[in-house]
């Protein structure tokens, strides 16, 4: 080991630096909207998203565990940045890495995977989770024929949550010395919203957290039918997402999400993916809620940036991608709040 750098403000290694990110308000997003909206830039980690906080959080308790050894193999199935974060955490550990991805996946998410050394498969996103080609049960069978592989299983793993529980939601709450009112964010795994959520309810019982998902997505009602979005939404229900700590679930399309991400970038400088137009998007409609009700001086609304839009510049951000779906590439949105959109 090399010799520490005593007094000197240098971290010992890249993985001293998950977590700590910084809050920015949105203040160009929507002038006409009165209720502050800010948000927690996950962008700032060293993998570049969110999924750094549980990726080391689920390394560090496999190995305290005795469950992850020196020469095991991690297999994992992703939509990318917890493969990143995965990556980045076996880079300083020392350990090899096989990540299964589906084709939704975007291309500079997989090259990215790849950067770090990992080995990647891809599989149809449009199959049910119990077909044998989908990525979940890709990755059972690839752990199953590689000796000495261990999966973190983030669709399950308690750390998932216990790591916002533990760092994010914390940050949040110091942050905005206690006048968080409302937080919304999108659920992949559910491990952020659950274990922020939680957090935040013990410090504060009236925070209302709220949950920006697909239609499609089975946390809003919908049947898991495929959607564009990438790395929120699911088909099937996770252990990891805690449903007593959701207050409700607002539905933002495709359309919405991509037009988000790309306002977001182009009013604010902030390059944000297509999930944290998802997220942004609710919690605008959260603000026009509150306005409507006379309350936008008492609240804050917090949301939650999961990862740079540099990952999707071939997608969210290509016009002709979005033209050959059938999308707008405009940044025009619909920020009516929730109650408006269900009436027409």
């Amino acid at each position: 080991m090399p010799k520490p750098l005593a007094g000197l403000d240098i971290a010992p290694s890249v993985l001293e630096l998950i977590g700590g990110t910084p809050i920015v308000r949105l203040g160009r997003v929507a002038p006409h909207i009165a209720t502050p909206v800010v948000a927690k830039l996950e962008t700032t980690n060293p993998g570049g998203s969110v999924k750094d906080r549980a990726a080391i959080a689920m390394i560090d308790a496999a190995e305290a565990e005795g469950r992850l050894q020196p020469g095991d193999v991690i297999v994992e199935p992703t939509s990318g940045n917890t493969g990143v974060g995965l990556a980045v955490v076996a880079a300083q550990r020392g350990y090899r890495c096989i990540f299964v991805c589906t084709d939704k996946v975007a291309p500079e998410k997989v090259a990215l995977l790849r950067a770090y050394g990992a080995e990647i498969v891809v599989c149809p996103a449009k199959v049910h989770p119990e077909d044998p080609r989908s990525y979940y049960a890709t990755a059972a069978r690839l752990k199953a024929e590689t000796p000495r592989a261990f999966s973190p299983d983030q669709y399950s793993n308690q750390s998932n949550p216990r790591a916002h529980y533990e760092t994010t939601g914390p940050e949040i709450w110091a942050q905005t010395g206690g006048r968080v009112t409302h937080f919304v964010a999108g659920a992949g795994t559910g491990g952020t919203i659950s274990g922020v959520g939680r957090f935040l309810k013990e410090q504060n019982p009236a925070v209302e957290v709220i949950v920006a998902d697909p239609p499609e997505s089975v946390y809003g009602g919908g049947d898991g039918s495929p959607y564009l979005v990438e790395g929120i939404g699911e088909d099937f229900w996770p252990t990891t997402y805690h449903a007593d700590i959701v207050d409700r679930v607002i539905p933002v399309t495709d359309a919405d999400s991509f037009a988000m991400a790309r306002r977001v970038t182009r009013r604010e400088g902030l390059l944000v993916g297509g999930s944290g137009g998802t997220a942004v998007t609710g919690a605008f409609r959260i603000a026009a809620e509150l306005d409507a009700a006379g309350k936008a001086d008492e609240s804050l609304v917090v949301t939650l940036i999961p990862d740079s839009g540099r990952l999707y510049l071939s997608r969210v951000f290509d016009d002709d991608w979005l033209d050959s779906r059938g999308l707008p590439n405009d940044d025009e949105v619909d920020l009516r709040p929730p109650h408006a959109q269900r009436d027409g």
